[in-house]
Parts: C-alpha cells; structure tokens; sequence
C-alpha cells in the first residue's frame, strides 16, 4: 500500500473530527472504502474536481494539525518502543522455557505481553 495512502489514513484516524462533513465522508470514501474520484463525485453529485480539490485541502488541513500537535509522530514513536519491550519480554520468556524453570513467571511473563499486545491495539 502507498506509504502516502497510510499516513493521510492514520492522520484522519487522529484529527478526522476538525473536518467539515462533507470532507469527512470525501476522505472516507475515497481512502477508506476505495472509491475513485469519479465514483465518489457521481455519489455526491459533484465534479471530480470539487472532490479532488476537497481530498487536497482536508489533507492540508490533517498536515497543519499534525504539525502542530504531533499526535501521530508521537503514537507511531511509542509503539516501536513497545515493540522493544515486547521483543525483550518474548526473550526472557524463551530463556525461561529452555531452563524448564519457573513455569508460573513465564505464564505470568505471556500474561504481561498479551496485555501490552492488546494496550497497542492488536
């Protein structure tokens, strides 16, 4: 998937409330549910252009909040960090298991990961 599809897909995930309606539901047909620009202006009677124009100033619009609040940067940030923590957890896990040793800390050890799994979101 294109990287710029990702990011205006995250950044509507984050700030998609501060935009009008209309932009809103242009920004979900088009990234979310796959429309083309022609499809979705014949939905909502309008030119192709009306749309694009619309896709262009609500991508500025998720820019300029990003920008300014950094939600995004900030999330992407503390999930490689998690990511780490996860990593080091499933090696003490598997040193645990490869000594036979301490059965209860490794079932409370998967018990702490699968709960920063799901904090993550999956």
């Amino acid at each position: 998937m294109d990287d710029k599809f990702v990011e205006t897909a995250l950044l509507y995930d984050f700030y998609g409330k501060v935009l009008t309606p209309r932009q809103q539901e242009i920004i979900d047909l088009y990234y979310m549910k796959d429309y083309s620009l022609a499809e979705i202006g014949e939905l909502l009677d309008i030119s192709r252009q009306a749309v694009h124009d619309n896709l262009k100033r609500a991508k500025k619009q998720l820019s300029v909040m990003e920008e300014g609040l950094g939600l995004v940067d900030r999330f992407q940030r503390d999930r490689e960090e998690w990511s780490k923590v996860l990593d080091r957890l499933d090696g003490v896990i598997d040193a645990l298991e490869t000594e036979r040793k301490g059965k209860s800390l490794t079932r409370e050890l998967r018990d702490i990961r699968e709960f920063i799994r799901l904090a993550m979101g999956g």
